[in-house]
């Protein structure tokens, strides 16, 4: 009997299949922190086996028992763990036949400080702090709570076979086996008496012995390890039950159920409109959502009991900003969405995450856009998209379908492919078909409806968007009345690629009442346009690409982009177009396909643009040319933030700094961007008068003068004024950090923090950052905001401690934002070269397809540095476009 032909393997052996977990896990929240259990699993023995191997991390083990249906019992001769693979060998000498049997484990282990698994948070009770217990076990970290069979699986728990249809726009894409890792789960827990027990399912007992309590819960449907959830903590709940009699229930930290309101509202809403969108109940009995105290995501989908960080579910109207609301609003619905996408139709393997994440991303803009229309959601979608082109773009992407061969780099795909680029080429097949068809099938076999309806092979579309990275640009030009297009696969780093799509082309011609579509099969493709145009008129505009729907960059000849231009400069386009233009433009710019100066003149035509997406998208824009101009041009740097304060000075007069009555919610979400990027840009009375209304929000922590939408341009003003000379802005935002408990107020200060162009005050920052004075999931919010002034800084910094970051927070998630947000601001090919040498005695699989990404954009910014140095007309431009009228 060999063990050793366990070792490396990517699944689990499927010689014995779970179904039923019988889970009791006693907690101890004292200091020691630890926990102990035991689980009963019932097995089916599907071959002759003299193993049992189950997925465990940091575990002990204490005792294992195998008992079969005729009761004969099998003790195992050795326990071997394997930590690198994660797994557990359960060695027995007699043979374990075919057939039913009960698998009893004892086991104990520690809560982590990592956020994963069974982890430890701290929570404060009348001044003091004590310990809680959080579960967070998505991708695979269930086993670092108990040994299980940790694999997600196909698993569908549909009552009918009708229902099962409405949902084949999951389950169409899925070619699995049919011995599938789910089960049920009868979860039971002892904990503390005065703290309050959750997980996915009702309790139906509750047994008090001292000063422990005994909390049992119904056994779930089936479902996969990774959705299983337990929290521990002490919480105020507030409560609300939908038109189909689920109850929903919002647990906050004590004394702030009312912030919880608007997340219980959110969560009702949802559910309704799912369950009529799918046709298919929610098919538990509750919905919970509690916040916790760290988290390391957003949200998690838990079936049953969605576990939150506090921004995601804690709402206040005079301490959270518009931008915040409409966040929470997509992240609920998105949580809520998985309990059909992911929860009720589980992916068999993590390949297939996109199935999750893209889909729920859909529907969750589809759901706020039905209860906020006023908001323009799905304007907000293109952020989404233009992430997911972004990372698609480079060379070390990936396909949405992506091989996952080993969990210990699965976290890595959760990135912007699977949630944006899955949920944008769904939003492309809408688009390109019409709403009314993809409307109309979405409660029958859609593919195949949808397929019959347009006459289009959805499956071979789909195919080539989801089995094969990167994407194209279409290049256009027109003779003629032909339009000629030629597609290539676009990477930003101006390499040729060899991919090839079947493209959705919608056109707009002059108007967006003269439209054709047509599905671009080769490489090349001509359509006569003849019918749309007076034989004399070749002079209006042509957008391809109509709203902003498909997931490709457009390339067009001089002629057609300086007609698209005046189009922008006449405000003839839809918002949705003058997002995509200047989008593509930024991105055909960066990969080198146009100078730095045709960029800037497409800027300037958006000078009066009054739409909220589009100005946000344009500022977004002004930001990444400042920081590569810092490089190129440093002599016309100044010059081009002047031009670029000049291009958001229509609207910060039109906004002003206080809210005006009956404003739309866009507007307040616009006003403190618009701010905040001239206080970047150095805008001599935006810095003025932010600093002025800082001192009275010291003095007065309500004050009018300083709303929460804007309190972050204030912060970021006090920051690019401070340096080691000038510290008194800087100390007093520590001070107010140290004074506030709103957590929305901490999470605005913590983003400014590191904005000083000092490099000492930076440093500073970094390594408060990582005190004990920061909870661990905040970093994500630290990091955002460092300096380019201070990246050199930081990169040093980041050398220096890695190690003891590497210990503070593991592996997981908040290790990819030190990589990500430290190592990409570097631009040159020597600082590409000195990460690729640091790291490679610093190799880790957690976050190596980060890291390639993050050296592959230095990269990308190191030749388009030389490329802008060529431009020898670039400082005349842009000092005629600062004083153009």
């Amino acid at each position: 009997m060999n063990i050793e032909q366990f070792k490396g393997l990517a699944r689990l052996p499927k010689f014995a299949i779970p179904s039923q977990y019988d889970l009791h896990l006693k907690l101890d929240l004292s200091a020691a922190c630890t926990f102990s259990g035991t689980v009963k699993i019932n097995l089916s023995i599907t071959e002759k086996t003299n193993f049992l191997v189950l997925n465990a991390n940091q575990l002990q083990f204490h005792q294992a028992l195998f008992t079969t249906s005729g009761n004969q019992q099998y003790c195992p001769s050795d326990v071997v763990v394997d930590d690198d693979d994660e797994v557990v060998v359960l060695v027995f000498d007699e043979t374990l036949c075919v057939g039913e049997g009960l698998l009893g484990i004892e086991f104990s282990g520690k809560l982590n400080e990592h956020l994963k698994g069974l982890y430890r948070c701290t929570y404060v009770d009348e001044g003091v702090k004590k310990n809680m217990a959080v579960t967070q076990f998505e991708a695979a970290d269930a086993r670092r709570c108990f040994p299980c069979w940790d694999e997600p699986a196909l698993k569908m728990f549909l009552q009918n076979e009708k229902s099962a249809a409405k949902l084949d726009i999951v389950t169409t894409f899925l070619s699995v086996d049919p011995a599938d890792f789910w089960a049920t789960f009868k979860i039971t827990l002892d904990a503390p008496s005065e703290l309050t027990a959750l997980s996915n399912m009702p309790i139906i007992d509750e047994k008090l012995d001292g000063n422990i309590k005994t909390v049992y819960f119904e056994e779930t449907p089936v479902m996969s390890t990774y959705l299983v959830a337990v929290v521990v903590g002490l919480f105020d709940h507030i409560e609300d039950t939908t038109a189909d009699g689920v109850k929903v229930r919002a647990y906050c930290p004590v004394g702030r159920s009312d912030e919880g309101k608007f997340a219980l509202e959110l969560t009702i809403k949802s559910l309704d409109i799912f369950t009529k969108y799918f046709s298919t109940p929610y098919p538990l009995p509750k919905l919970d959502m509690v916040t916790v105290p760290e988290f390391a995501a957003g949200a998690m989908e838990n079936f049953g009991l969605i576990v939150c960080r506090d921004n995601a579910m804690l709402y206040s109207d005079s301490k959270s900003t518009a931008r915040r609301k409409q966040t929470m609003s997509i992240v609920v619905a998105h949580e809520v969405a998985h309990h059909w996408f992911g929860n009720l139709v589980t992916m068999e393997w993590w390949t297939h995450l996109w199935l999750n994440e893209g889909f729920a991303t859909w529907v969750s803009y589809m759901a706020t856009d039905n209860l906020f229309p006023e908001w323009n959601i799905w304007t907000n979608f293109l952020r989404e998209t233009a992430g997911g082109l972004s990372l698609d773009a480079l060379e070390q992407s990936h396909p949405i379908e992506v091989e996952v061969h080993h969990v210990h780099g699965v976290e890595q795909v959760f990135d912007d492919i699977g949630y944006r680029k899955g949920s944008a080429i769904i939003r492309m097949l809408q688009g390109y078909l019409g709403d009314d068809i993809f409307q109309n099938a979405k409660t029958e076999d859609l593919w195949r409806v949808i397929s019959e309806k347009s006459g289009v092979n959805i499956n071979s579309l789909m195919d080539c968007w989801t089995k094969q990275k990167g994407y194209p640009v279409i290049y256009v030009k027109s003779k003629d009345h032909i339009l000629e297009f030629e597609q290539s696969q676009f990477l930003s780093s101006g390499l040729h690629g060899d991919g090839e799509w079947t493209v959705p082309i919608t056109l707009a011609l002059g108007s967006y009442d003269k439209r054709k579509n047509f599905l671009l099969e080769s490489k090349f493709g001509i359509v006569d346009i003849s019918e749309f145009f007076p034989s004399s008129d070749e002079t209006l505009w042509i957008k391809v690409n109509v709203k902003q729907s498909g997931f490709y960059r457009v390339m067009y000849e001089d002629r057609l982009a300086a007609q698209l231009r005046k189009a922008v400069e006449n405000n003839c386009l839809l918002a949705t177009d003058k997002f995509g233009i200047l989008d593509d433009m930024f991105a055909l710019c960066e990969a080198c396909k146009q100078p730095l100066s045709s960029l800037l003149l497409l800027m300037n035509a958006y000078r009066n643009e009054m739409d909220n997406m589009v100005l946000l998208k344009l500022i977004d824009v002004c930001y990444d040319v400042v920081n590569i101009s810092t490089d190129a041009v440093p002599d016309s740097v100044n010059v081009l933030k002047e031009f670029f304060i000049s291009l958001l000075q229509c609207s910060a007069e039109k906004l002003g700094w206080e809210s005006i009555p009956g404003e739309s919610h866009l507007d307040v979400m616009l006003r403190g961007e618009v701010f905040i990027a001239l206080a970047t840009f150095g805008h001599e009375k935006t810095r003025r008068v932010a600093m002025q209304r800082f001192q009275v929000l010291l003095n007065d922590k309500n004050t009018p003068l300083l709303s929460a939408d804007m309190r972050k341009a204030a912060y970021i003003s006090v920051m690019r004024n401070s340096s080691t000379t000038n510290r008194n802005g800087f100390e007093s935002l520590l001070k107010f950090y140290r004074e506030v408990d709103a957590m929305q107020e901490k999470e605005r200060i913590l983003q400014s923090l590191a904005s000083s162009p000092d490099p000492d005050v930076v440093l500073e920052v970094l390594n408060f950052l990582v005190s004990d004075e920061v909870r661990d999931q905040d970093i994500t919010y630290g990091l955002v905001g460092l300096s380019l002034e201070c990246r050199e800084t930081a990169w040093r910094w980041l050398k220096e401690n890695w190690d003891r970051i590497l210990k503070k927070y593991g592996s997981g998630m908040l290790l990819h934002y030190f990589v990500r947000e430290i190592v990409t601001p570097l631009s040159s090919n020597e600082k590409a070269e000195e990460v690729e040498a640091f790291f490679g005695s610093h190799v880790n699989p957690a976050f190596d397809k980060i890291l390639k990404q993050s050296i592959e954009r230095i990269r990308i910014k190191a030749r388009w540095i030389q490329s802008i140095r060529q431009e020898q007309s670039l400082p005349d431009l842009v000092n005629q476009l600062l004083h153009k009228e």
